[in-house]
């Protein structure tokens, strides 16, 4: 038997009573069966129900846990290999570091109980390696270190663990409220269903339309309508209200329709919803360049940058300028239609990829995938950070930037999931 170093015996499994080997054993077989079992009878409901672009989805959420899985297995085969390299403890710079030395013996001293003082110590200079293999003790020489040691490997793959759960959740629940904004619409499309046997012709219903619209009701008769910036303020407020209301849909409904020489019987509405599983298989997953991300944020996640700080802007950043974005091309194919920019479309909206940022709309459902992926990050981060080294360590001392950290990463992704996904949606769909 090895022993810690307390002084307290380590059984290996050749001296651990059968029954508790095997008790753990069973527990792990049947969580991970449960859970492979379910996936399995949701990719064939999915299949079955000709969800096909979910069923991608999922498929994509099965690789990404598969990947996460075998660097989890990767990580814990070569953890003694890897924290048996030794370097010279020169190259050791704790300029690189994310916290000083000085502020983890700040931490251990901060405690106000002993019983407090022994548990972090315990858990700082212990736990971490029980866990792992204790016959591979350190064997690095005098004025040499191990590249990285055992409890920073154990910490890293914690982390993974942490990053999969988060980002799958963070994965599902996008989905789910843009699922549940998408049906809110559901009684506009019935509306239209019922106006198609009213007796109002055609041009009673287009110029109808045009009075109900909330931008054009407002600005139409402006003279500063046609003004570029005052229409970029209004489109950036108006994301924080009904990003589309009933006169947008309507009017880009009719506008789909009558671009593809479909009948007012046609369901718009289902149409938005197989849009919108189409759009979300695309978001899942993460890609070579988002883990590349990661390994640059932890590669200058120095101590005094305050980089947790200031990647939390980004999202909300490119949420606001993404949902602005899509509300100006409505805006822009409202007064068209209208004719107030002096565009004559003959009754039909003329949606173009020349809306969008260099012509290209795939361009803002990159930024929509990394937004939700960052949101995920930044929480995934926190709970690691929480978990691992304490509510009290140098990574969130500064409990008030933690705290709008957390507020700005909630308030981003439920915008992003909510509202701008939709709208990316329907506008993306109405242009194509």
């Amino acid at each position: 038997m090895a022993e810690t170093s307390n002084g307290q015996e380590v059984r290996s499994l050749a001296l651990t009573p059968t029954w508790s080997v095997a008790t753990v054993l069973t527990v792990f077989v049947v969580v991970s069966l449960i859970v492979e079992r379910s996936i399995h009878r949701l990719s064939n409901w999915l299949r079955k129900t000709n969800r096909k672009p979910l069923h991608a989805a999922v498929e994509k959420m099965k690789e990404e846990l598969m990947l996460l899985g075998f660097i989890s297995l990767l990580l814990t085969a070569t953890s003694s290999i890897i924290a048996n390299i030794c370097i010279p403890s020169k190259f050791y710079d704790l300029t690189f570091a994310p916290c000083t030395k000085s502020e983890i013996d700040e931490q251990k001293e901060d405690s106000t109980s002993m019983e407090r003082k022994l548990l972090v110590e315990h858990v700082l200079n212990h736990s971490f390696r029980r866990m792992l293999n204790t016959e591979n003790q350190n064997t690095c020489k005098e004025g040499r270190e191990p590249f990285v040691s055992y409890q920073g490997l154990e910490q890293l793959h914690r982390f993974i663990f942490v990053m999969a759960v988060t980002h799958i959740s963070y994965s599902c629940l996008t989905m789910l409220l843009a699922i549940v904004k998408i049906h809110s619409w559901r009684e506009w499309e019935d509306e239209a269903h019922i106006d198609r046997h009213d007796a109002l012709s055609e041009i009673t219903r287009e110029s109808m339309l045009r009075r109900q619209s909330t931008f054009i009701k407002v600005h139409a008769t402006n003279p500063v309508t046609t003004n570029n910036f005052f229409i970029w303020v209004t489109c950036f407020f108006r994301q924080f209200g009904w990003s589309v209301v009933r006169s947008d849909y309507l009017t880009l409904r009719k506008g789909f329709i009558m671009n593809h020489n479909l009948t007012y019987k046609y369901d718009f509405h289902s149409y938005m919803i197989r849009s919108m599983e189409e759009e979300f298989q695309r978001i899942v997953g993460v890609s070579g360049p988002l883990w590349g991300f990661v390994v640059a944020f932890m590669l200058f996640n120095i101590k005094g940058s305050n980089l947790y700080f200031w990647i939390a802007i980004i999202p909300i950043t490119l949420v606001l300028l993404v949902g602005a974005k899509l509300q100006h091309i409505i805006a822009t194919l409202a007064l068209e239609n209208a004719g107030i920019m002096g565009f004559i479309t003959g009754g039909k909206l003329r949606p173009r990829d020349e809306l969008f940022w260099f012509k290209k709309p795939e361009l803002l459902l990159s930024l929509i995938h990394f937004i939700l992926f960052q949101n995920a990050f930044e929480l995934a981060s926190f709970f690691w950070f929480w978990w691992q080294f304490g509510y009290n360590s140098c990574f969130i001392r500064n409990h008030f930037l933690v705290y709008l950290r957390l507020i700005l990463g909630f308030s981003g992704q439920f915008l992003c999931s909510y509202s701008t996904l939709p709208l990316y949606a329907l506008v993306t769909q109405v242009s194509a």
